[in-house]
């Protein structure tokens, strides 16, 4: 029983390292307007432009003309801002690891979109895409304020107005 127990605490106390911490992904921080530690905000950015990238890549595959628009967009901002987060990886930065794949979560939404077509598919992208610029913004919005990486933090107040311009486009394509 000790030997389970004692595995059950290391288990508790490694988790920190694999994922993100419970307060950022139950959004209490963001409730609470919190500052995400380093590793949470490198995290989730990483992971948001993943999502971006490959749902806006289904969506010009399978959307109408002004989806595909805003898709082609997002292709391009976020390939770009994914590509400033590695290079603070690669010039040391950075320590946190930057993840490669998507989290459950994403990964979900991204295969339910799948499986959608037609109007089905359109309004379930929208609907992402809000909801997607939103959390970015939180995200960027408190790293910005009260990030403990003066780069880092630099660089998502830098990026913030553009996010903050994805998110009304994404709400301007429900009107």
């Amino acid at each position: 029983m000790k030997k389970f127990a004692l595995a059950a605490i290391c288990l508790a106390l490694s988790g920190p390292a694999f994922a993100q911490s419970i307060t950022e992904k139950t959004g209490v921080n963001s409730v609470l307007g919190i500052a995400p530690s380093t590793a949470d905000f490198v995290s989730e950015a990483a992971i948001s432009d993943m999502f971006e990238i490959a749902s806006s890549q289904l969506a010009v595959e399978k959307s109408d003309a002004p989806t595909q628009a805003f898709a082609k967009q997002m292709i391009a901002d976020h390939e770009k801002t994914a590509a400033s987060l590695k290079a603070f990886a690669v010039s040391g930065a950075i320590k946190e690891a930057i993840p490669t794949d998507l989290d459950s979560a994403h990964q979900d939404m991204l295969d339910k979109l799948k499986g959608l077509s037609g109007t089905d598919f359109t309004t379930q992208y929208h609907s992402d895409q809000v909801s997607a610029h939103k959390d970015a913004v939180s995200l960027f919005q408190r790293y910005g304020k009260g990030g403990d990486n003066p780069a880092l933090k630099a660089w998502a107040s830098q990026t913030l107005p553009t996010l903050s311009q994805h998110l009304d486009m994404a709400e301007a394509l429900n009107k």
